[in-house]
């Protein structure tokens, strides 16, 4: 029966996989109306809280878009971007990275696709090399990200056994920039020079690129903006701080006296929601956002998904671990607690099939927990979550190719066979192996 209930699991997932998005919260769903109608399993409590600190983000993240920040962040890319072109190669995913770390979402990505794409033409560089690790750099730096909702997740089930955000950030930050750094070389020189492809000389010599070499494409090069906008986000970056002094510090949290008497600290899960809804609020007053249009923003969209596939998926899974508990921590504990990095495997496979990383923390990491995984070394494997470039039918891997009017980034005809799957498994590999390193080194 427990090879049954966990084969019901993997279809759920299987069957997310075939329409994708918020069908993945709807496939978790009818995962667990068997487990519960046909395996008789009484279902679990829903991850109310962990859905609700993802929202909280997912609101701040949203209102800065909609005030104009994620704009003020892509044009600082530019300008990086243009100041580097010879090094885009590293410089890219750098800047990919930084600016998903601070906003928590890959988002930000999209308007600075085409800005790399141009400034790797217009150096002679094969735009496919800086594009492709760019796309996994924003990929990993979401489990690098204070603010991006799998690492609240992650802090959410690992702040039972112990682990601070500090720890986790200390780990996962340089882990990924290792990796990073590892993957932008293995596309150093991949594939012909620019000026030896067939396919882009084939488009020189129609003309395609002469309104762009008049300098009429500068993606967002003149735009102004406006005081509120930058103010967004020096909000926005400011909270984020306050998150992590006050998961690196426990003595920052009130000390508060509940109705039957009892002297406690708030928990760190209700101060993230706190500081977000605050810092959402705060960006509504002073930056002249348009309220109305905070829930039709790209970036609160791709959050709600999320929260949805949360709900599914994860309430679907922990089912199963609850009722199957003392069969797993018998049988499965053992070998897992013994070659750990088979579970950092299946947090892999997980995303590939999800294409979310906080949907994968979601439905893995309690079971991580349950299978007696040290807490540190769950955080060394987090960046394997970052599996979902296999499959490149998510916007981010499609619009790197769109965005490529070279025509160098693309899919092949096998369909995993695409530019993103050397930087992609050389990337998540480094800094698995690398995030190992650290935690047992420092911790």
């Amino acid at each position: 029966m427990f090879i049954c209930e966990f084969l019901i699991i993997l279809l759920a997932m299987i069957l997310g996989a075939r329409w994708g998005g918020i069908f993945f919260g709807m496939a978790g769903g009818i995962g667990l109306a068997v487990l519960v109608y046909v395996f008789g399993l009484a279902p679990s409590n829903p991850p109310i809280n962990v859905m609700l600190i993802m929202m909280a983000v997912v609101l701040a993240a949203s209102t800065l878009q909609t005030s104009g920040g994620m704009d003020v962040l892509v044009k600082v890319a530019e300008k990086l971007l243009r100041k580097n072109p010879r090094h885009i190669v590293f410089v890219a995913p750098l800047i990919a990275w930084l600016f998903t770390f601070m906003a928590g979402t890959g988002n930000v990505l999209y308007n600075l696709l085409p800005v790399i794409s141009e400034v790797s033409r217009e150096t002679g560089i094969r735009p496919e090399r800086p594009i492709s690790i760019a796309v996994i750099a924003s990929q990993h730096a979401v489990p690098s990200s204070p603010i991006s909702a799998a690492t609240v997740a992650m802090v959410a089930f690992l702040a039972p056994l112990g682990v601070t955000y500090f720890q986790i950030l200390a780990i996962v930050v340089p882990a990924t920039l290792i990796g990073l750094m590892i993957g932008a070389c293995s596309v150093y020189k991949k594939g012909c020079e620019l000026a030896e492809d067939p396919v882009y000389l084939e488009k020189v010599k129609a003309g395609l690129f002469k309104d762009m070499d008049a300098g009429h494409v500068q993606a967002l090069g003149g735009k102004q903006f406006t005081k509120q906008a930058k103010l967004s986000v020096a909000i926005f970056l400011i909270s984020a701080l306050v998150v992590v002094l006050i998961g690196t510090f426990p003595e920052l949290r009130p000390q508060v006296t509940n109705a039957a008497g009892k002297v406690f600290k708030v928990g760190m899960t209700q101060m993230i929601e706190i500081v977000m809804l605050v810092s959402a609020a705060f960006m509504v007053m002073f930056c002249k956002t348009d309220v109305s249009k905070i829930t039709s923003s790209s970036v609160f969209k791709a959050g709600m998904m999320g929260v949805v596939t949360i709900f599914g998926l994860a309430w679907m899974s922990d089912t199963w671990i609850a009722n199957n508990l003392p069969l797993i921590k018998s049988q499965v504990a053992t070998i897992v607690h013994d070659q750990p990095y088979l579970f950092a495997v299946a947090l892999f496979i997980v995303s590939a099939l999800t294409h979310s990383q906080g949907a994968t923390v979601g439905a893995m990491i309690p079971l991580g927990v349950a299978l007696g995984i040290d807490g540190l070394t769950l955080v060394a494997m987090y960046p394997a979550v970052c599996g979902y470039f296999v499959i490149p039918s998510t916007g981010v891997l499609l619009a790197g190719v769109a965005f490529d009017n070279t025509g160098t980034t693309k899919i092949g005809h096998w369909v995993v066979n695409h530019s993103y799957i050397i930087p992609g498994f050389v990337a998540t590999i480094a800094s698995v192996i690398a995030g190992f390193a650290i935690r047992f080194l420092f911790f």
